[in-house]
């Protein structure tokens, strides 16, 4: 999980997608936005990014700035751990936000925010409440000793909690420690602006153990992350080996022992590079949320993988909308178990889906695994999708 800290910068060809806000931001900086044509072979704009720092990645997720990430390579071996960072980035991120969200339902819900909105009705504070940012961050300036202050009672508790475990390993703790701190650190004004209105309040315990209950919650939904970045490694990884392998019979015609080819280092290097030239490559791409005003979707991260030719011949129209003859759905389980026998990874990514579908239940994160297959084309799309 400290992976995605531990590198200052990453390297991979991004296409960051902008939401409206972002654009927005961007055009008023006098950036010029970029047109793309993404895998799902729809047009949209954006930046891109092929060195970049993980924070910059969450502070534009964390503005409403990206609405899509993708990137596409031949290779994904080499670029391992820079995409499992970034995929904990990107569900960080989600978590962070999320947790904002379910934080603010949580405290307006408290007794001293109720008996407050009966006494002054012209006033409420509520789910419809909107305070701009400047607005804000002028209420709290004068309130950084009541801010830290709430801060340490919220996480004392909560500290004394982790160190105690004995379950935990010593990294563990160290981990857990700074997480709960991170999705303070990364709490919205709002939510500061309550805190600190009511922190002399009769019931305010109430709303401190409320914040404390979601924090640990949401410390337990946080390991989801790793899951999810080894999972989808293991897919790119496959869809990788599919395609060296098809190109290896292609150029080593004859030679039964595929598998002796493609894990010959040298051989496997000239495979890559033939690839490279044919622009075979893998997507893959994070799609956050379905907007600010998607009600019920703001934690939803829905992550696709698959194989197709940089001009995009394969598929004429939008993956998601196409239902033809030829296109069966199955489950990512499905996929798997009917992979050819003895094909690399299938026990290893079976091994991976299992942990992930556990790790998901036991902390009500809502996961689904959807594969399409387009037999006319040889194209294989998977999907997954968390609910946070």
């Amino acid at each position: 999980m400290s992976a995605a800290g531990k590198k200052f910068m990453l390297e991979l060809p991004l296409k960051i997608i902008l939401t409206e806000d972002g654009a927005s931001n961007f055009i008023s900086h006098k950036k010029k936005l970029l047109r793309f044509r993404l895998a799902d072979n729809i047009d949209e704009y954006g930046i891109s990014l092929n060195r970049f720092s993980p924070q910059s990645i969450q502070s534009m997720i964390l503005l409403d700035y990206i609405s899509k990430i993708e990137i596409s390579m031949t290779e994904f071996v080499s670029a391992r751990q820079e995409v499992m960072d970034l995929s904990k980035v990107v569900v960080y991120s989600l978590l962070y936000k999320q947790f904002d969200r379910d934080m603010y339902s949580a405290v307006i819900q408290c007794d001293c925010v109720r008996k407050y909105n009966r006494a002054n009705p012209a006033h409420l504070i509520d789910e419809k409440t909107k305070m701009n940012d400047r607005q804000l961050r002028l209420t709290l300036a004068s309130q950084g000793a009541v801010i830290d202050q709430t801060r340490k009672l919220i996480l004392s508790p909560v500290w004394q909690s982790i160190m105690g475990n004995k379950d935990y390993s010593a990294e563990e703790k160290n981990i857990y420690l700074l997480m709960t701190e991170k999705f303070l650190n990364r709490l919205g004004l709002m939510n500061w602006y309550i805190i600190t209105l009511f922190h002399k309040a009769d019931g305010f315990n109430e709303m401190l153990i409320a914040i404390r209950n979601l924090l640990g919650s949401y410390m337990d939904k946080s390991k989801v992350a790793e899951y999810i970045s080894v999972m989808i490694m293991e897919l790119a990884l496959n869809s990788e080996n599919t395609n060296i392998r098809k190109e290896a019979r292609n150029m080593y015609q004859g030679v039964e022992d595929i598998d002796s080819l493609i894990f010959d280092p040298d051989i496997r290097s000239k495979i890559v590079k033939e690839l490279q030239r044919k622009h075979e490559l893998v997507f893959l791409s994070w799609k956050l949320g379905g907007g600010t005003s998607s009600i019920g979707k703001q934690g939803r991260l829905q992550i696709t993988l698959y194989n197709k030719d940089d001009e995009f011949q394969e598929v004429k129209e939008n993956i998601e909308a196409k239902k033809t003859a030829d296109t069966r759905k199955k489950t990512l389980i499905d996929f798997y178990r009917e992979l050819p026998e003895g094909q690399e990874g299938t026990d290893l990514g079976l091994y991976y889906l299992s942990y992930l579908d556990d790790a998901c239940k036991k902390v009500n994160v809502k996961f689904e695994s959807l594969v399409n297959q387009f037999s006319t084309s040889d194209l294989t799309v998977i999907n997954l999708i968390f609910n946070f």
